[in-house]
């Protein structure tokens, strides 16, 4: 054997194996990981699963069904005390560079009763990759060096750092902290790029956050979710197949009449529909009282453009302050604020009869279109034209 291991690779042939190396890695986490096993969103062909699982007891270490529940109990307790790593609650340095040890912590029986159904408990997860789950990435050092001589040495500990630094450290650190957000779901995850390259389309964690159920994490035409695109490939050698990636409603032109299918299609598009809401009535509405605002206010114009259509559990005492102090003397704005906040209660209803949330809406688009106000006219409009997509 070579200095250079038996394939002699040059630096720059050492650097792009180490890129492809790690993004297969990155392909194992999202696709297996999140979107088959924590989401169901996914299924996956028995090869396919499998590889997935053997590649990660190489480089990761990681045990599916630890890693399933941590991150299923991160969708049921986000932004509290019970969740594993919210930097909202925890702090963003704590979790960008301790991102891997938080998930240890959070390992506890208790977790993995409750959120670790449904994971392989097969003859090879049990003797193998959950008994020996250091004996895999011991055996990718030993690979490395043989293949890549001295080198292997490095490249193994990019592979060992790549995932406890992007997924663990920056999606759930800065996924959580920094970015845009295209609906406000109630939890503050962001879209840190719309590219969705390095990650494998986890970089559009808001889109995921607000539809956890899909397959897909892109939702504007600019996003890439690279990781959707690779799930695209493998469904046409029949390795693949998305349980769902978009609401199923549709907008029927010329549709007049509310009914009990209005109301379902809405709720199941609830998110993008208020991302419609902010778009069609809130911006317009606000561009015009714009020029009423005295000059203390506008100034801040932007920051309360951000807060009418902010998730009011994610508004702060302060802000919540300055925003009632906005709309005490915009009756105007109160009027679109308080529509935007009737119009989501429909949906966090529990318990209530469809016939009586048919009736609710029924009700909103009528003091809607008799509002006065254009945008909210022609909204009411376009809420009675949705309807569920055809079978």
């Amino acid at each position: 054997m070579s200095y250079n291991g038996v394939l002699g690779l040059s630096w720059v042939q050492l650097v792009l194996v180490t890129l492809v190396l790690t993004h297969v890695t990155i392909v194992s986490v999202t696709l297996y990981l999140h979107r088959h096993s924590a989401h169901n969103a996914l299924e996956l062909h028995p090869v396919l699963k499998h590889f997935f699982r053997f590649w990660l007891w190489l480089t990761t270490s990681i045990n599916t069904r630890e890693w399933t529940a941590i991150h299923r109990k991160h969708h049921a307790t986000c932004e509290t005390e019970n969740d594993p790593h919210s930097p909202v609650v925890k702090g963003i340095r704590k979790v960008l560079f301790e991102g891997a040890e938080l998930y240890a912590e959070a390992t506890t029986p208790e977790t993995l009763e409750r959120f670790g159904k449904n994971c392989p408990q097969d003859w090879v997860e049990r003797n193998v990759y959950t008994r020996h789950r250091n004996l895999g990435i011991a055996l990718m050092f030993l690979i490395n060096l043989a293949l890549f001589g001295v080198h292997g040495i490095w490249i193994w500990a990019v592979q060992m750092m790549w995932i406890p630094v992007w997924a663990a450290g920056v999606v759930n650190g800065l996924g959580h902290y920094v970015g845009y957000r295209n609906f406000e779901c109630q939890d503050n995850a962001r879209n840190i790029s719309p590219l969705g390259i390095i990650i494998g389309g986890e970089e559009l964690h808001n889109n995921h956050h607000t539809y956890p159920n899909s397959a897909k994490m892109s939702r504007r035409w600019y996003e890439v979710d690279i990781g959707w695109g690779y799930i695209r490939l493998f469904q046409l050698f029949g390795l693949a197949k998305p349980k769902g990636y978009r609401p199923v409603v549709h907008w029927v032109p010329g549709k007049q009449d509310v009914d009990v299918e209005t109301v379902q299609a809405i709720a199941n598009n609830r998110f993008d529909i208020m991302r419609q809401y902010r778009k069609r009535v809130m911006e317009p509405v606000l561009r015009q009282q714009k020029s009423l605002m005295d000059d203390t206010i506008r100034p801040r114009y932007r920051r309360v453009k951000k807060l009418l259509s902010r998730e009011t559990s994610l508004i702060r005492p302060q802000e919540q302050a300055h925003l009632e102090s906005v709309l005490e003397t915009h009756p105007t704005l109160r009027q679109i604020y308080d529509m935007n906040q009737e119009l989501q209660a429909l949906w966090r209803r529990r318990g209530v009869k469809p016939q009586e949330k048919l009736q609710a809406l029924m009700a909103w688009c009528r003091e809607a279109e008799a509002s006065g106000i254009r945008y909210l006219e022609d909204f009411a409009a376009h809420l009675r034209a949705y309807s569920l997509r055809p079978a």
